[in-house]
Order: structure tokens, then C-alpha cells, then sequence
């Protein structure tokens, strides 16, 4: 895998994890300017840093905002599975 489609993925499950943040604090929401490109940025992360702002600044249109949201802490993946039923077939 490149590093590019490393980054790619970490940018997708960034973007999800912000969503989710989003839904749980519309306030944030808020201060967030109409039609912003937001860039996610990991702190202590430059490499996929240097990456997400040159893929934005690739992509950004003219008139719109960009904005950069550092996640400062992020904490471990972890299933949100309760109980689990396992059957067994033949």
C-alpha cells in the first residue's frame, strides 16, 4: 500500500470520526463558515498533515473558505458490540 492510499484511508476514517463528533456537538457545527473545505489534521502527524493541506489546496474552490481541524486526541478503535449470537451451519 502506497502512502497515499494510506492516507486516503486515514482521511476517510478521520472524516467519519468528525461526523460523529459533529452529530454529538452541533455546536461546533456552528463555527464551521458556509461551503468550508474542512482539511482534518492530526496533531504530531506533519506527513499526513503536509498531505491532507496539498490535496486540499489542489482541490479547494476559489470562493470557499478552507479550515483546518487538528484532532488533538483521538482515543482507541473499539467495537460497540454488546452481546454477539453465534450460530453454526453444518
Amino acid at each position: 500500500m502506497t502512502n497515499k492510499q494510506r492516507y486516503v484511508e486515514k482521511n476517510s476514517m478521520l472524516v467519519k470520526e468528525f461526523d460523529r463528533y459533529i452529530l454529538e456537538h452541533p455546536e461546533f457545527a456552528d463555527s464551521l463558515p458556509d461551503n468550508a473545505l474542512v482539511v482534518m489534521q492530526i496533531e504530531g502527524d506533519e506527513e499526513f498533515n503536509n498531505w491532507a493541506r496539498e490535496t486540499a489546496q489542489s482541490v479547494a474552490e476559489k470562493d470557499n473558505p478552507v479550515v483546518y481541524v487538528t484532532i488533538t486526541e483521538l482515543k482507541p478503535v473499539r467495537s460497540r458490540i454488546e452481546r454477539l449470537k453465534l450460530e453454526s451451519v453444518a
